[in-house]
């Protein structure tokens, strides 16, 4: 349903479990409590109706609708929208996931749409739902919440590319490199895609802070947000070695390819240097020899008696003086 979860909560504590819109949007107003709605690939109605209680703003909502959009921060008059990108790492395909989650935060309500099953809002919800002070500090904490398990959510996106570099290196010096520069190619991207998501995050958290003076942020409230901040620096300080690392990875081994390349080529060429010294040596003899062969009458050795010896002999001068020129060449 797109409706995964819809509750009220009065200082801290769910008050009520509407079935409907309708019937929250109600119950808000008579227990003037603040409304959590959680909404997974909602219609365009279903967006409608929430739009027109908390009055969101027309761009807002139709970025929740639309999708596809980068990591942002933005304040509509008392509403701010955040579009968050999650991820995840897929052990079996050794790749990374990316998701997409849409935040409306205002006075007395917190809209999640989400596009993806990252993050687990639920076990967001479940935790606050544990510390009713911290619910109690109303949206502003539940934002914060749900940052701080986007967040947590990367370790292992980081742990498993992490891993993936590791292989990438014991591959670049094993010798074993078929296909290695399309997998750094590829991995390069993902974790430039990943850096896309998690870089905004640091400014999104920055500005956070920067207006809690001025919306009365809680200073509990304001540590945890400083927390999260000091995660997201070490993610993205990860990250940027990471593409550092790959970038590397992909120089040292068009490196090692040329030089791969360069020495086979010269290997080729020590062994036609070999074929054409011992192709010249065997070419002497037979000259002779098939001088010797044709037969004519009028050679003056055919009717020499040393002619015969003499024949042999040049055949191997011939091959020894050309093995000995070669040699000092270092073609042989």
């Amino acid at each position: 349903m797109p409706i995964v979860d819809n509750a009220v909560y009065v200082h801290g504590r769910r008050i009520q479990d509407p079935s409907n819109l309708s019937e929250t949007f109600e119950h808000m107003r008579d227990h003037n409590g603040m409304a959590w709605i959680g909404l997974y690939r909602p219609t365009e109605a279903e967006v409608a109706a929430v739009a027109a209680e908390f009055s969101l703003h027309p761009l807002a909502v139709e970025d929740a609708l639309a999708g596809h959009q980068r990591a942002k921060l933005e304040r509509y008059g008392d509403v701010l929208f955040a579009v968050l990108r999650p991820a995840q790492y897929d052990d079996g395909k050794e790749s990374v996931v990316f998701g997409e989650l849409h935040v409306f935060v205002g006075p007395d309500f917190v809209v999640t749409v989400r596009h993806a099953d990252s993050p687990d809002l639920a076990r967001v919800r479940g935790r606050m739902e544990e510390q009713p002070d911290l619910l109690g500090m109303g949206p502003e904490a539940i934002l914060y919440a749900i940052l701080d398990q986007v967040v947590d959510e990367y370790a292992p996106v980081i742990a498993g590319v992490e891993n993936d570099i590791d292989e990438i290196e014991e591959t670049l010096f094993g010798g074993d490199d078929a296909g290695l520069s399309q997998r750094i190619y590829a991995l390069a991207r993902e974790v430039i895609a990943l850096h896309k998501s998690t870089l905004p995050l640091d400014d999104m958290l920055q500005r956070l802070l920067q207006g809690s003076d001025k919306y009365g942020v809680d200073i509990e409230l304001q540590r945890s947000l400083r927390d999260v901040l000091d995660h997201v620096i070490r993610v993205n300080e990860r990250i940027a070695a990471f593409r550092s690392i790959l970038d590397n990875a992909l120089t040292v081994h068009s490196t090692l390819v040329t030089q791969r390349q360069t020495d086979t080529s010269l290997e080729q060429n020590e062994q036609v240097k070999k074929i054409s010294g011992w192709a010249a040596i065997l070419f002497g003899p037979t000259l002779v020899g098939t001088i010797y062969g044709m037969n004519f009458d009028n050679m003056p050795e055919l009717h020499w008696t040393f002619g015969y010896p003499m024949a042999l002999g040049l055949m191997v001068a011939s091959s020894v003086v050309l093995y000995v020129v070669f040699k000092r060449k270092h073609w042989l």
